[in-house]
């Protein structure tokens, strides 16, 4: 079993076994703020802080057998004790959360979080009903928002679906344009219809633009960066000149959404394809604008 979901069932024993359903987010966000290296990442959601890989994980878990679920809880069915399976740092933060917030409804523990994390609240529907004018203010206030017309470039290599949307959301992107072929992916969150679907979620149009994507088979045998730059000559002599509707649909739409990224797998910017795009489409006429890769 994974570790991280170990963290989750000791969480469940700690609270008899059952616990609502956004009073364990809460209460495994507030442990994961505690751990020295967090085996989950949250977005700010419709009631604060969430996770998707949590509630992915929470789901299979339900499959195997080893949570029931309701309409508002989870409970915990395997007897095994996961507790002792901890490390000896996570179980002096499982006994700090017990003692600290274990008590808490869910509310009281929504209202703690927007209090001490009020970037988690900015999208939350609750937070006005919790919080007095002043602080939810406060909430209003943190969430990122910009004026400036900026193309960024983003890949998803490394980093978990939270901390990808994370990004997304500090740089208050407004549209995610998919440069990949073919948007599938064996790691969770980003194939095109789940990516699409998290997008959406938190307001963030999604578009997927193959047609300015390099084709899988011409992607084999990239072993150096020498490797990369050949390839990335092809492309630019080959693929660009051919898809400059494509890139003019690009400009066209930065021009209108202002904040628009470009997405593909490569954390590297120099082992992506989206870097020359990007800067093709910084060559077209009536470019003045700034090109950020995040």
């Amino acid at each position: 079993m994974f570790y991280r979901r170990k963290i989750i069932l000791a969480l469940l024993e700690s609270q008899n076994g059952s616990i609502e359903k956004i009073a364990l987010q809460k209460l495994l966000f507030l442990f994961s703020k505690k751990q020295q290296k967090p085996q989950y990442d949250f977005i700010p959601f419709h009631f604060g802080c969430f996770s998707f890989s949590a509630s992915a994980d929470l789901k299979a878990m339900v499959n195997q057998g080893i949570l029931n679920e309701d309409n508002k809880s989870f409970t915990k069915l395997d007897k095994s004790n996961y507790a002792s399976k901890l490390t000896v740092s996570d179980k002096k933060v499982l006994s700090e959360v017990k003692n600290l917030y274990g008590k808490l409804s869910s509310n009281a523990l929504m209202r703690h979080t927007y209090l001490n994390f009020k970037y988690y609240a900015i999208n939350s529907k609750t937070a006005k009903e919790l919080l007095n004018n002043e602080q939810y203010q406060k909430i209003i206030d943190a969430r990122p928002l910009s004026s400036h017309t900026i193309l960024f470039t983003i890949g998803y290599e490394g980093i978990s679906l939270e901390e990808y949307l994370n990004r997304l959301i500090k740089n208050d992107i407004k549209l995610l344009i998919d440069v990949r072929n073919n948007p599938m992916s064996m790691k969770f969150g980003f194939s095109k219809s789940q990516i699409q679907k998290y997008c959406e979620s938190l307001g963030i149009e999604y578009l997927h633009i193959p047609e300015v994507g390099i084709e899988s088979q011409d992607r084999q045998e990239l072993n150096s960066q020498k490797d990369y730059d050949k390839l990335f000559e092809t492309y630019k002599s080959r693929t660009l000149p051919k898809a400059v509707i494509h890139q003019l649909q690009i400009f066209d739409l930065l021009e209108k959404k202002e904040r628009v990224a470009l997405t593909c797998f490569e954390a590297n910017i120099c082992q992506c394809h989206r870097k020359h795009l990007a800067e093709s489409i910084t060559s077209l006429p009536n470019w003045n604008y700034e090109l950020k890769h995040i």
